[in-house]
């Protein structure tokens, strides 16, 4: 029983060395800052609920040192986003701009939230219609009252 212990610990401990990666030393700290940054703008295409600078897809890493590239051969970080956009589409932005391919994403949310207060208001007009509130007559009073006097003695 020790040994396969000992084994099972040994083979976990192995597996971690495996799927450990080495860190790697900062080169330039103004270059990882500003990347840091543009990162922070950008969305994971893989995670996509995440942005680019936090997400630990390999995609992401392989588009951090594309940005770290063009970083290093001087372009500006609007060049980087156009390329990038470029190529992947206004999805690759965290924050897509306003224009006519993207009015479904920005006002859609607000027109289902109209709709369904129109139905909503609707629905209570209607309920609100249905519902007849008229007092009782001396004679249906009177009868309620026997009725209510004799299922009480």
């Amino acid at each position: 029983m020790k040994r396969v212990a000992v084994l099972v610990s040994f083979v976990l401990c192995v597996a971690c060395a495996v799927i450990a990666k080495e860190a790697r030393p900062v080169e330039d700290p103004e270059i990882e800052q500003r990347m840091r940054a543009l990162t922070e703008q950008l969305r994971c295409l893989v995670c996509q609920n995440e942005t680019l600078a936090d997400s630990q897809a390999d995609l992401a890493e392989d588009l951090r040192r594309q940005i770290r590239e063009q970083m290093k051969a001087g372009k500006s970080d609007q060049e980087i986003i156009g390329f990038l956009t470029q190529r992947y589409g206004d999805f690759v932005l965290y924050k897509p701009p306003v224009k006519s391919t993207t009015y479904l994403l920005w006002f859609g949310p607000f027109v289902l939230l109209l709709m369904g207060l129109a139905v909503l208001y609707r629905y209570l007009k209607r309920r609100r219609e249905l519902i007849h509130d008229k007092p009782l007559t001396a004679d249906e009073r009177n009868r309620a009252e026997d009725i209510l006097r004799s299922q009480i003695g």
